[in-house]
């Protein structure tokens, strides 16, 4: 168990580190350990990881201890983006749909937060629990340090991708009671502020697909969205225009943009269509939402009411300098 000295030791090691915007850093989501095991991988499902070819600096797997890298921008203007990598619940598209996220972010202003996520899941129950779990923890972590680290915790959002997508779909718009134990040092019940929504799916009917899964539907507070998907990617035009007048009809705040051509797995690549022109309409969309515009952080020591007390173990994310993916 940490010590309290430890404890005030490693906190100091984060606020020192944000505060002068340079390196990037790592925290652990779960000091003591993750809620529940991960199942053992399958035969079908290592085999079906191998069928996309070898892991590398921008396929990473096997991740059973997540965590959070925090990327300043040199002039921040208080808002944070957590950003959710695509892979299928089987391996993390860490560079195209991860690093290069975070930097383009930086470029404008936004302080970007990589969530390396527990994969792969898909021998779970449901794939999509132990990430949904990792990018609440995160969110939580983020808002109660808003303060310390310059943030301002009413304007963070989560962007994902293809999975990492599905991941933040259920982030925004799932009001079922969390899945894990709560404390009031490292969790928060909100919603993210905004949502990011590129390429993603899994929220239609496997048999029809003009109909949402039973059970789902978008809740009338649901944040602020930007939908980006490519015309000739299978079902996820349908279901980015499906989800899109599902806020129309609530009368809530979303963009859509579907382009004729991109496929799936567009990222941050750049092949000279107009889909590769999807972060600038992004940006110009924070923008036009205030998201953008330069944001004073809370005073320290501002805190809201949460839940249980945590175990002082858990009262302080550890953290590390972050390291070149592993596999």
């Amino acid at each position: 168990m940490l010590t309290l000295r430890s404890l005030l030791l490693t906190l100091g090691t984060i606020l020192t580190t944000l505060g002068s915007a340079a390196e990037p850093i790592t925290v652990k989501l779960w000091p003591d350990g993750t809620p529940n095991p991960m199942a053992p991988v399958s035969d079908a499902t290592s085999n079906l990881i191998k069928s996309y070819g070898p892991t590398g600096p921008n396929r990473i797997t096997d991740v059973l201890d997540p965590t959070l890298t925090i990327f300043r921008p040199e002039s921040p203007n208080g808002t944070t983006v957590l950003v959710a990598p695509g892979g299928g619940y089987m391996f993390l598209s860490w560079l195209t749909e991860g690093t290069q996220v975070c930097e383009w972010l930086n470029s404008i202003g936004v302080t970007a937060a990589l969530l390396k996520y527990r994969t792969p899941t898909r021998d779970e129950k449901e794939m999509h629990t132990m990430p949904v779990e990792d990018a609440q923890r995160a969110i939580g972590i983020l808002r109660h340090n808003a303060a310390e680290w310059g943030i301002n915790p009413e304007r963070i959002g989560i962007l994902g991708f293809s999975a990492g997508a599905n991941l933040a779909g259920h982030v925004a718009w799932d009001r079922t009671p969390r899945t894990f134990a709560q404390y009031d040092k490292l969790d928060d019940q909100r919603p993210p502020d905004f949502l990011v929504f590129v390429y993603g799916g899994g929220f239609l009917d496997r048999e029809d697909k003009s109909k949402f899964r039973v059970g789902f539907k978008v809740p009338q507070d649901a944040p602020p969205a930007f939908f980006v998907v490519a015309h000739d990617d299978r079902s996820n035009p349908l279901e980015a225009a499906m989800l899109y007048l599902e806020y129309k009809k609530l009368n809530l705040p979303a963009e859509l943009h579907i382009f004729t051509k991109g496929g799936h797995g567009f990222g941050m690549r750049k092949e000279n269509k107009p889909i590769n022109e999807w972060p600038q309409r992004c940006g110009e969309w924070m923008d036009s939402m205030g998201f953008l515009k330069p944001s004073a952080p809370p005073k320290a020591g501002d805190s809201d009411p949460a839940s249980p007390k945590a175990p002082s173990s858990l009262s302080t994310p550890s953290v590390s300098r972050p390291s070149e993916p592993t596999n």
